[in-house]
């Protein structure tokens, strides 16, 4: 499966604040390396500067998100946060998130990726082992750091070809999704059950 990864707008701020609103407990738990409550998410959501950071999703056949990655940049460096909802897990869309967060990061001159996470998110610590991180843990936190090459061509090329896919991805969901509701409007079907 290829997993487009689009960036957020500050028009996407709703659907991520949802994103993060339909991650249970635990997986708040993960995340955030606390529970967090529905007010602090949104209040997380509504500081994110979407001018100096970075915000990704990859987005559902229902136009929701089902995967979200936010690059906090400050003083040089990059903090990844990834939430990936149940269905959408073990699709490699959370790798997908990782690379297309370095790339930014490293075509807007930051060299250091940082995570931190909890020593049992085992979905974050197999995507930091497998992209070379340097893992530090102990108190059943851990800490990752990137460094990050220069940007190059390559670099600068992907990530334009990767946002014009994802916009093709969001926009082709998008117009299938409405031809199912236009047909379940004429047909009077539920608009899910049109295949």
């Amino acid at each position: 499966m290829l997993a487009c990864t689009k960036r957020l707008t500050s028009a996407d701020r709703e659907a991520l604040a949802l994103h993060l609103l339909a991650l249970n407990a635990e997986d708040r738990r993960l995340r955030f390396g606390s529970v967090s409550s529905d007010a602090g998410i949104r209040k997380y959501v509504a500081g994110i500067d979407f001018d100096r950071d970075a915000a990704f999703g990859y987005f559902t056949d229902e136009l929701s998100l089902g995967a979200a990655a936010h690059v906090a940049v400050a003083d040089g460096v990059a903090e990844l946060g990834v939430s990936v909802l149940e269905p959408y897990r073990r699709q490699g869309i959370g790798s997908a998130l990782f690379e297309r967060s370095a790339g930014f990061a490293r075509n807007h001159f930051i060299r250091t990726l940082f995570m931190h996470c909890l020593t049992e998110n085992a979905a974050m610590m197999h995507i930091a082992r497998k992209s070379g991180m340097k893992i530090v843990a102990g108190g059943g936190e851990a800490d990752a750091h990137l460094e990050l090459p220069p940007l190059d061509a390559a670099t600068l090329t992907a990530e334009f070809l990767q946002e014009n896919v994802a916009l093709f991805d969001y926009n082709l969901k998008a117009q299938v999704l409405a031809a199912r509701r236009l047909h379940g409007a004429l047909t009077g079907r539920n608009p899910a059950a049109v295949v």
